[in-house]
């Protein structure tokens, strides 16, 4: 006979044994431990639990448990009554497959007052399968008047048969009526342990979570839930059906043809509208729209302008003084042809065919010669009676002569020289320090395509390329071709 007194509680009151292909079955126990007669000097209980698959089992695995522990001391005295009971925790921990064992928070024997009592509970309890009755085994370590004692006490719990999984219900759609660009939601109340499948028109298609989100109907459509019982077969079937505003038809034959205000695409929702005079075409958001043919055999067109078909390709419009033609982002465009023949020519500026060639602009007093498509200078090539000049680009060919010098390779070759040239030369730049080179007339390394150019300070200090480019130095230069 135990020294003192176990009762088993369990949440839910009847633990139902789990089911293969069900959801594990879970619950928790109480085991609640009063003394009755005298105090108890208590040393540790240990509390052995059916570890397995059978009946008489509680569980298939008793390291998946959360156990702990409260004692509650409930008198200071044996005649004195606690309003608000003092409670401790005590110490709780698995021993081996199958035992827990409960010792006081101190580690030491203590003290079990009549009154006071114990509460042990096993949370997250996966129950085994097969019903039966579960007898967990209690042993008491305790110290008497005459020494060590061990005293056990066996208490039993039932474990249920798992009942049916009860029907699943109300199935239904988030709206009964469906607009045109609406999703549709269906939606159920049920166990997860059925299977779920929705069957409509055209498919069908597992499903689970309690919600689907099925194709958007085109018409008014039923849909049919079936949940199904993995361990029976059983199944269960409910329906709902939605409605759509604006039904999509697969076919429609007319014999006496159709009268309607309008006509309108499905996935695409360009729109023809009747009117007294003909017809109009709307795109899916109701501005004008546009008609795709191959040819249009037409006898005149009136309109505001003409495109290619991308909408970056180029645009023709047509103003009262005749007509503008356009980039797709409507800067002025380019019109491309072999030759154009015309009395005269007004514009800003003219240039060569490719981005990088010179361009020539018209201001009021003249003309400008640009080079390579920027805005600085160009040069003028002539040739008159064996003459010819030009100049080189600004800070741009100048390379190391000597560490106080730098020298220039002047080409020529526009000049077409085929005798003996003379070149004349003066240096300029933007930055300015020209005044104060030496050299800047004097020319070497002479042929019919080009001549050389050497500078160096007039107090010899340091001379590089960088410099020159930072001044902007470059050489004008005339050639008579002496025969």
């Amino acid at each position: 006979m135990s020294a003192l007194t176990y009762t088993v509680l369990t949440d839910p009151t009847s633990l139902e044994a789990s089911v293969d292909g069900r959801t594990p079955s879970t619950g928790t126990v109480y085991l609640m431990v009063t003394n009755t007669g005298e105090e108890v000097a208590w040393l540790r209980i240990e509390v052995r639990v059916p570890v397995g698959d059978a009946a008489g089992h509680l569980t298939p695995e008793l390291g998946t448990i959360d156990p702990k522990g409260e004692y509650t001391e409930t008198l200071d005295t044996q005649t004195d009554f606690q309003i608000e009971p003092d409670t401790q925790p005590v110490n709780i921990q698995q021993k081996g497959a199958n035992v827990l064992e409960v010792t006081p928070q101190s580690g030491l024997i203590s003290a079990f007052a009549p009154g006071d009592y114990m509460l042990l509970t096993l949370e997250n309890v996966t129950v085994a399968p097969a019903a039966g009755v579960v007898v967990l085994i209690v042993r008491e370590i305790l110290k008497t008047d005459t020494g060590w004692e061990t005293k056990y006490a066996a208490v039993p719990l039932v474990k249920a048969t798992a009942k049916e999984i009860p029907a699943p219900r109300d199935f239904r759609p988030d709206k009964a009526m469906l607009d045109t660009g609406e999703t549709l939601t269906l939606s159920w109340d049920g166990s997860p342990d059925f299977t779920y499948e929705i069957v409509f028109p055209g498919g069908r298609s597992l499903v689970s979570g309690g919600t689907w989100s099925p194709p958007t109907p085109r018409r008014a459509t039923t849909y049919i839930l079936v949940a199904t019982d993995p361990t029976t077969g059983k199944q269960h079937f409910l329906t709902t059906t939605v409605q759509v505003r604006h039904p999509v038809l697969e076919s429609l034959t007319a014999t006496d043809g159709i009268d309607t205000p309008w006509i309108q695409g499905t996935d695409h929702k360009g729109r023809v509208t009747f009117t007294d005079t003909g017809v109009e075409i709307f795109d899916n958001t109701g501005g004008q729209g546009t008609v795709t043919a191959d040819k249009a055999l037409l006898n005149g067109v009136n309109t505001e302008w003409v495109q290619g078909r991308g909408a970056d390709d180029g645009k023709i419009t047509f103003p009262r003084d005749g007509l503008d033609v356009r980039q797709g982002s409507g800067a002025w465009g380019t019109v491309h042809a072999d030759k154009a023949d015309v009395d005269g020519v007004n514009t800003k500026w003219v240039q060569g065919r490719h981005k990088d060639d010179g361009w020539i602009s018209f201001p009021k007093e003249g003309l400008n010669v640009y080079r390579a498509g920027t805005h600085e200078w160009g040069t003028v090539f002539a040739r008159h009676h064996g003459m010819a000049s030009g100049k080189t680009p600004p800070g741009q060919g100048w390379r190391v002569y000597a560490p106080d010098s730098i020298c220039i390779d002047v080409d020529t070759s526009a000049g077409q020289f085929t005798g003996d040239p003379v070149y004349l030369t003066s240096i300029g730049g933007a930055g300015g320090m020209q005044y104060d080179l030496v050299g800047t007339s004097a020319v070497y390394d002479i042929t019919t395509s080009k001549f050389s150019v050497y500078l160096k300070w007039r107090d010899d200090r340091e001379l590089t390329p960088a410099m020159a480019q930072q001044f902007g130095w470059y050489i004008n230069w005339i050639g008579y071709d002496a025969p």
